[in-house]
Order: C-alpha cells, then structure tokens, then sequence
C-alpha cells in the first residue's frame, strides 16, 4: 500500500516537494486525494523568520486538475506556526505549499492557471462553458477574475516600436497600441490615442530606434515629442491606401470622359427629341420613388438658385445641410446625383457588352455567333447571359447600350499592374487616357508612385510631388499636400523594410477580443488579455 500511495504522489504531484498522499477516495463524480505536507516547518511571510513550532491545523479543499472528467479535491490538512520572532506583527501564520496553494486560495495553482489559460483564449462566458465541459464548474465572472488577477507581464524595451489606434467605441473612444515590430508581440496599450501619452510612454524608453506610423498628426507629434532619436517610418499600406481614395476622387471628378466608352444609339430621326422621351432614354431608373424625389429636389433648389436665394436661405427653407445644398446646386442634372446606388450589379458580361453593341450595329444579331467571338477574348460565362442581353435589346422600346464604367472600376485598372489588366481592360483604359488628359496625367502619377513603393525608391519622392503639381488635379494635390507636410517620415516608409502591418493585425486581434467579451471589456482586463495571451 504505502509503495502504491509513493507513486500516486510521483503521478499527481511530479513537481512539489514536501507533500505526502495518504489517501484516495473515488466515486462516480469526485476523486477525493487526502493530502498532508512534510516540511519540517515554514518561513514566516511577515519577516520571514523559520518556524517549526506548530500551533494548531485544519483541513483545507482545494479543487484540483480534474482527472477523466471528474472533479478532483484535496483533502489538505495545513498546520498553523507561531512566529518566533517577538517584534513580527503576525503572530501565527499557515504554511504554503509552493506551486500547490495560496492564501485564501480555494484553487491548486496549476488549476488556477489553467482557468486563467483558458479565460485569455476565450474570455469569461464561452471560457465557463468549456471549464464546465472538461469538469471544472466555474462561472464567467470568476474567470474574468482570475484574468485581473494575473501579474503584469515584463516586456523588454522594443527597438523597432509599430504605433496604431483601436476604437474601444467606434467613432468615440480611441486607444493606442504598441508593438514591437521585432518581435512581432504587443508591448503596451494605452487608454486614449493622445500625443501626449505617446510622447510620454516615448519617453520612459530611450533606446527606440525606429518609430512606425500611419500619417495621423496626433502620432507624428507624440512620436517627435517623445523620441526625437528615432526614425519615423509612414506605412506604405497606408500610404497606397490614401493614393487609391485620391485617384478615385479625381476620376469620379471627370465621370463624363467615361462615356467615351459606350457607343451612340443610332439616330431614328432628325426631329428635335422630346424632354420627357430623352429623359426615358436616360440610363438611369424612372418611376422609382428615391429617384422621383431627386429630381424633384433638384429642380426646387434650382428654381431657388434662378430666383436670387442665396444658399444659406435655400439651406434654411429646405431644411437641408450646406452640403446637401452644394451638391443639388453644384449637379446640372438630376442624373448627376445617381452615383453608386443606381449602378447596375455587376456582371462577367459588363466588360463585353461594348464589342456587343457595336457587332450588333453592324447588324449580326445572332446570340451564339456572337457568345462565340467572345470566348476567345477571355469571357468565362454562360451562352444564356449574352442571349439574355441581346433579348432585351431586340424588345426593349428604348436603346439598350452598355453603361459607362463606374469610377472606382476604372480607378481599379489604373491602380492595378498593368500585366495583370485583360485586354479589353488595357483596350478600355486607353480609350479613357486618349479621351481624357487628366486621367491620363493621374494613371501616370498613379504608376510612378506604385514602383517608388514596389521598389523601395523613396528619394524619387520630392521629384513625383513637384511633377504632381504640376497638373490640374485637385484631389492628388490635397495628398500630396499631405505628403509633403510628412515627407521625411515617407521617404522612410518608401525607403526601410519597416512597416506597420503586424500592428495592423494585433488591431483586428483587439477587436475579436471585445466582441468576446460582450461589452465587459473594460481597458484593465483588455491590456491583460492583449498583452498576455
């Protein structure tokens, strides 16, 4: 028996000393260990005085690592020591089992551990649901405890630090996250994204060497304040992303060279067309009510505009906002203010129905000939779409022609690799160029920045910025504006290996742990749970 009880002790306990298994009890729900420590005594944790002259005991039950799905506790009877030492304020204290227990505990330390383990993997609610699976009953709120309850982690100063914000409320409340870029593991968060705390947790560190960034002011300035030492790197993500919303503005800015795209409806007659005939014509949806009420809009603020009313008193009799205002007078037609909404779902045939307006000009009407002329230019669809369209242009009482791209597709073939363009995209985009100086001026812009950033060409920088300038585009001019103000932290970005794109995914690794956390998520227990997990 006692051989047996040794090596039960080797089996539960392979990593204690001084514990000696008396015991063990089990029955279809519980496994009940009896356990006793064999120190000859204990180190006061008052003043820290040896004492082996025991006062009294009694029995603790702490709950244990469970075992085949059953519940394990300790039956642990604990001796209580007189302090020896007359000036110590404790008088009698209870022996601790190092890696075993704690005060007050109600828990074995690896089982305590192993709840705190699971907690920063799934949080509170779904953590208790798994606990209670594998036969540790316990409740979310003592697993968000056991969380709080865990040490600050050490983190060596970074070298390479990558700075961003998380939104605790979206569009409200702002924080800061740090990490170290090296070694890809968050280092700190802070409660707000004020440059002040930046500068200031900046600054408690003086061995930072390169500081990396978006374009935010708030993080250029506490970066600068705090760290002078250090090299300030832009993000190229950032950067290319800033670029692609300038480039899209510009080109929605000239939306009517676009139609250079699609071919004119053959004129029936020479008569003068009607208002109301052209306004069916129009691409855009009649009859519908938001459409309706568009024009309707329209015409009203025109009508003002015409009679002397100055925008701030058609503001205040419209009961619309100044900007609301500037875009009804700024359209000279309704259909100007469709934008996006109105756009047609895209479809494979979109790009194709060019070739088919102009083969069915020309007077072929045949659905399969046509399907197979097609194919060889690279479409991938069904025979049954381009009988479709073809239908609806030999009933439809009015002409059915293919619309022009929208902005943000012809923005997409003049961001993306010209090689990886298909050949009615590169035929298209060129038609658009020839069209159009300004877009043509944008898509170079556009390509000589791309192999800046591809490259790593950052001191082609200050020459792309004067050559910008130098065409009539408002919204690259705005950017580069920007750029310019930020242009040594660009060259860097444009330049270095470093970037900001770990931060990045810690960002979106935040926002999965506040949703699991159902709004509990308070910044004590989040740091934890970023920082420790």
């Amino acid at each position: 028996m006692k051989e047996v009880l040794l090596r039960l002790e080797e089996l539960l306990f392979p990593s204690i000393d001084d514990v000696a298994v008396l015991s063990v009890d089990v029955n279809i729900a519980i496994v009940r260990v009896e356990v006793r420590c064999t120190a000859a005594g204990a180190w006061c944790p008052g003043c820290g005085t040896w004492s082996c002259r025991v006062h009294g005991s009694y029995l603790r039950f702490p709950a244990d690592l469970p075992s085949a799905g059953r519940s394990v506790v300790l039956q642990l009877r604990v001796r209580r020591f007189t302090c020896r030492n007359a000036e110590c304020g404790r008088h009698t204290f209870v022996e601790q089992i190092p890696g075993l227990t704690r005060r007050h505990g109600q828990r074995t330390e690896r089982l305590r551990s192993t709840l705190a383990a699971i907690g920063l993997a799934l949080a509170g609610r779904a953590g208790a649901r798994l606990a209670h699976v594998v036969g540790v009953p316990i409740s979310r709120s003592t697993v968000l405890r056991l969380i709080d309850a865990l040490p600050e982690p050490e983190v060596p100063a970074p070298r390479v630090v990558g700075v961003d914000e998380y939104a605790t409320r979206k569009g409200r409340n702002y924080g800061t996250v740090l990490v170290d870029v090296e070694t890809r593991r968050p280092v700190d968060l802070l409660p707000d994204r004020e440059s002040s705390s930046l500068a200031a947790w900046l600054a408690e560190r003086p061995g930072i060497e390169v500081v990396c960034r978006d374009r935010a002011p708030f993080f250029a300035e506490g970066a600068t304040v705090g760290a002078p030492q250090a090299v300030q790197v832009a993000d190229r993500w950032h950067l290319w992303h800033n670029l692609s919303e300038a480039a899209e503005r510009s080109i929605a800015q000239h939306r009517q060279c676009l139609r250079v795209l699609v071919p004119e409806a053959p004129e029936a007659t020479e008569e003068e067309p009607d208002p109301a005939e052209e306004s069916s014509n129009s691409p855009w949806p009649t009859g519908h009510r938001f459409a309706e009420r568009t024009r309707t809009v329209h015409a009203t603020v025109h009508a003002l505009v015409e009679a002397g009313h100055s925008r701030r008193a058609i503001q205040r009799q419209l009961g619309m906002t100044s900007r609301t205002v500037k875009r009804y007078a700024d359209a000279a037609k309704p259909e100007d203010l469709f934008t996006g909404q109105w756009q047609a779902r895209t479809s494979v045939l979109d790009e194709y129905k060019t070739y088919l307006d102009d083969r069915w000009n020309e007077g072929c009407t045949n659905a399969w000939k046509l399907w197979e002329e097609i194919v060889p230019l690279g479409y991938q669809g069904s025979y049954q779409r381009v009988r479709a369209y073809l239908r609806q242009k030999r009933t439809s009482p009015r002409p059915v022609t293919a619309r022009p791209p929208s902005p943000r597709a012809v923005a997409g073939w003049v961001l993306r690799r010209p090689e990886n363009l298909s050949d009615a995209e590169q035929l298209h985009l060129k038609n658009v160029r020839a069209n159009c100086p300004e877009i043509d001026a944008l898509t170079r812009h556009v390509r000589s920045f791309a192999t800046m950033l591809t490259e790593r060409q950052g001191e082609r920088l200050p020459d792309w910025l004067d050559a910008v300038k130098q065409d009539d585009l408002p919204s690259l001019h705005t950017l580069a504006a920007g750029i310019d103000r930020d242009r040594d932290a660009v060259i860097a970005g444009l330049t270095l290996t470093w970037n900001s794109g770990v931060v990045e995914g810690h960002v979106n690794r935040i926002k999965m742990l506040k949703r699991q956390m159902f709004g509990r998520a308070g910044f004590r227990l989040l740091r934890k749970r970023v920082l420790l997990a």
